[in-house]
């Protein structure tokens, strides 16, 4: 039986979601918790491989229960309401979780997902209680708002974007449907927040984009240049990848759940 398990993460203490061979990723600790509470090997796959830093308000993992263990969980397969809290009680703070679904056998979190969102947070006021979780910039009077808005909002004329994607990917294509790509002020000016959504994304594109929006935002780059890469499919001469601790996965859409 398989089953989608929705969580979230801080991953300020994790060197992102996927296994790695000398580090903790979220991964090896939903593994081995799991492995345990249920007294048989659990191997789980993300809906997407988050790096180091970069945190999750919704990330959702799959995995298979073999037919012997049903007996553990109940005769209708579903998990009983107790277990999550128990799992809770268990895992480390800085990892929640919130539903255990049954679904299909061949359903799958990374390859079935119709549509990912990701917030990326600035505070332009220094707060001593948010370090992990949003960036802050001490210099809001050099950035141009509507510039970075004029940014983000280019990238929704495209499809193809190996202008921000990291090099030694394992993607296929370049290609990304992009739905919203906007800077929202909010908490009265003081955080900026840039939303984007899109169908999938490529290897380090999110933190990439906002890079090259604060570098149009201080007048480092012209969007005349940007425009220009993504016309051409080239990469940017003053490419700059945001620090990680500020962006969160924040939506994963699929047409069955």
């Amino acid at each position: 039986m398989r089953y989608f398990l929705k969580l979230a993460y801080n991953g300020t203490n994790y060197h992102g979601w996927q296994r790695q061979p000398n580090d903790v990723s979220v991964q090896q600790t939903l593994e081995e918790a799991f492995s345990m509470m249920l007294r048989t090997p659990i191997e789980m796959m993300g809906c997407g491989r988050t790096d180091t830093g970069v945190h999750a308000s919704e990330f959702y993992a799959h995995f298979d229960l073999p037919e012997e263990q049903w007996a553990a969980v109940n005769v209708d397969k579903n998990f009983p309401d107790s277990f999550l809290g128990r799992m809770n009680n268990f895992l480390p703070k800085d990892i929640s979780l919130y539903d255990l679904i049954p679904v299909a056998a061949d359903a799958h979190t990374r390859f079935d997902a119709t549509k990912r969102s990701y917030e990326y947070h600035i505070v332009l006021e220094k707060s001593p209680f948010e370090t992990q979780t949003a960036v802050y910039i001490g210099y809001k009077e050099k950035l141009d708002f509507a510039k970075m808005q004029a940014a983000a909002k280019l990238l929704l004329n495209y499809g193809e974007f190996n202008t921000f994607c990291k090099t030694h990917t394992d993607a296929k294509t370049r290609f990304c449907e992009i739905m919203r790509s906007e800077w929202v002020e909010v908490d009265d000016g003081k955080r900026w927040v840039f939303h984007i959504s899109a169908n999938r994304f490529l290897r380090g594109m999110v933190r990439l984009i906002v890079g090259m929006c604060l570098n149009v935002g201080l007048g480092k780059l012209e969007i005349e240049t940007v425009k220009t890469a993504l016309d051409n499919q080239t990469t940017l001469v003053k490419a700059h990848s945001a620090p990680a601790h500020g962006l969160f996965l924040t939506e994963v859409k699929y047409d069955y759940i």
